[in-house]
């Protein structure tokens, strides 16, 4: 079996230890993304909306970087400071993930790194 680690240039280096996505035998595995910039901005500061969509975006270039795309998502866990930002976020995550979505657990948690109100994390196919 092979292993793959994607970090892609087209978003800020992984924070930690970890890698953005891992591809292996045929699956994507998304690590949790927080709502970080490519150039590194952290949006705590910012809208839930506004970070609902940019670890959306996050999401989306860790799959197109390993070959697979949103359609191509199985499952999505969704990590929320406060559950009354679920509406927000369904709506949001309703025009992203399209007519066809995959299955889905939103969480709330009492806090995230660096003050965040959302991470999300996915596995999809590749091919």
């Amino acid at each position: 079996m092979t292993i793959q680690r994607i970090n892609p240039s087209t978003m800020a280096p992984p924070g930690g230890h970890y890698s953005h996505a891992v591809e292996a035998n045929g699956f994507v595995f998304i690590s949790g993304e927080l709502p970080i910039t490519p150039a590194g901005e952290k949006l705590n500061q910012a809208s839930f909306e506004d970070q609902a969509t940019q670890a959306l975006a996050n999401v989306q270039a860790a799959l197109e970087a390993a070959g697979s795309s949103i359609a191509q998502l199985v499952q999505v866990r969704v990590y929320v400071t406060d559950i009354e930002h679920w509406p927000a976020f369904n709506r949001i995550y309703k025009e992203w993930a399209g007519a066809e979505p995959p299955a889905r657990a939103v969480v709330p948690v009492p806090v995230l790194h660096y003050g965040f109100l959302i991470e999300v994390e996915g596995v999809g196919v590749v091919g």
